[in-house]
């Protein structure tokens, strides 16, 4: 058995691993505004490298950091700082440990090193907490532990049965998509939506943003995210699908599914009505200034082209991801795979691989998460040799979309003329806005 779960979800726990408070969970928006600096020789080498406001956000994004402003006797009262992934092993072993693989949030964690970091490291002077606080950490395809009689109980899982490391969700999407080696990037159409390559080598996609632990033992997942990714999908349907809801509703099905009608209704590009992403400010690329634009409206323009423009937009975003991805690795990416809920959509498939003007594949599930997931198991218990194996014989492509050289060249004018030149065009004016209506704010407001 291996598990894979959701990132950078925050459990506080006592010594029996019971919660000391709800999880904060990775889509929170809380932050902790002032936070005292890094200080010393880290501090000092930070301001001379310009990197003194990353660690200040770092600093400001971590749970940590929140609950000892805000509640600190839950702070001193834990044994424990899990992810989800950490308490989930704990109920189903009775072991406080983790995989490498789940290690990404805000926690004194060696990205590079794939463990803990030294206690010389400048990240205990940004989180500062209790070393005793951590867990032991397992590499991906190792075993973790048994399933505990309690569990089998629980659950009706065999006892005694071993749970063997696997990896956050993101990580076990990429290799359940059979994307294994660097040349092949990963698209991940979820809520957040991502494109990732693996490699051996360590390389920051910005710099002290790191790439974050691959599925694969000693491997490193290069990622780079729209945070309100195909959430966006459902705020469409939300404010905008209306008769697809009283449809889907009438027919038994989901509203998504009825969407691809509307891709269909307006023409590659949108007619140029543009959509930049950034329904959630970033940290880097984009900034924390950053906002969602939409330009190009005109009298044509119907909520078809508006849909079809998130979709764009959506991919315009993920290409920009990709020729980062390719600048820092120094590796050419020439093929696609695409998974999550947004694969499911052949309108969004086909405009990918146009707008990428790269063959661009399904696999045979959108759920590879599990998939990826199963091949840790796989090779932890020796059911396969190792990656390569897992991935040749449980990974299958399915439909493959290729470019259609006419709407990539299309793509490809409004890509490099309009949509990269969107953002540095805008920022000032985003600067304005937050300076004058306080939106988005810190999100220091919120205290439970």
């Amino acid at each position: 058995m291996a598990l894979t779960t959701q990132r950078s979800t925050i459990i506080n726990v006592d010594a029996q691993g019971a919660p000391l408070r709800p999880a904060i969970v990775w889509l929170d928006q809380r932050r902790t505004a002032g936070v005292k600096p890094v200080k010393g020789l880290w501090g000092l080498l930070f301001a001379l490298s310009g990197m003194s406001q990353t660690v200040a956000y770092l600093q400001a994004e971590a749970e940590t950091n929140w609950l000892q402003r805000y509640q600190p006797e839950i702070l001193q009262a834990t044994h424990k700082i899990l992810y989800l992934s950490g308490y989930l092993t704990h109920r189903f072993t009775g072991r406080f440990a983790d995989s490498v693989g789940c290690q990404v949030g805000y926690m004194p964690f060696d990205y590079k090193a794939l463990t803990w970091a030294k206690s010389w490291d400048w990240k205990w002077r940004a989180v500062p907490i209790d070393p005793r606080m951590l867990v032991e950490l397992i590499p991906p395809a190792a075993q973790l532990g048994e399933i505990t009689a309690g569990a089998a109980a629980a659950t009706g899982i065999p006892k005694g049965l071993p749970l063997i490391a696997a990896a956050a969700d993101k990580a076990c999407e990429v290799i359940g998509s059979g994307a294994l080696e660097p040349h092949i990037g990963c698209l991940s159409y979820g809520t957040t939506a991502t494109i990732n390559t693996t490699q051996k080598r360590y390389v920051e996609m910005i710099p002290l943003i790191p790439p974050y632990p691959a599925a694969v033992p000693g491997a490193y997942s290069l990622e780079l995210q729209v945070y309100r990714g195909y959430w966006m999908v459902s705020w469409f349907k939300q404010e905008f699908a209306h008769e697809e809801r009283r449809l889907a509703q009438s027919h038994g099905v989901e509203p998504e599914t009825l969407f691809d009608h509307l891709v269909a209704e307006a023409e590659p590009g949108a007619k140029g009505l543009m959509l930049q992403p950034y329904w959630s400010p970033g940290l880097k690329v984009p900034g924390p200034e950053a906002k969602g634009a939409i330009i190009g409206f005109g009298d044509v323009h119907t909520r078809a082209y508006l849909y079809r423009a998130i979709l764009e937009g959506l991919a315009y975003a993920l290409r920009e991801g990709m020729e980062r991805t390719i600048r820092r690795s120094g590796t050419p990416i020439t093929e696609l795979r695409v998974s999550g809920g947004g694969s499911q959509s052949n309108a969004a498939m086909q405009l990918t691989a146009d707008i990428f003007g790269l063959p661009t594949t399904r696999p045979h599930t959108y759920e590879t998460s599990g998939l990826g997931a199963a091949m840790d198991a796989a090779v932890g218990l020796g059911l396969h040799p190792n990656f390569e194996s897992a991935v040749r014989e449980m990974s299958h492509q399915g439909d493959v979309f290729e470019p259609n050289p006419e709407t990539r060249d299309l793509y490809d004018g409004l890509f490099h003329r309009v949509y990269k030149r969107m953002y540095k065009r805008l920022k000032p004016l985003y600067e304005e806005i937050k300076q004058i209506t306080g939106y988005p704010g810190d999100g220091d407001d919120v205290t439970t």
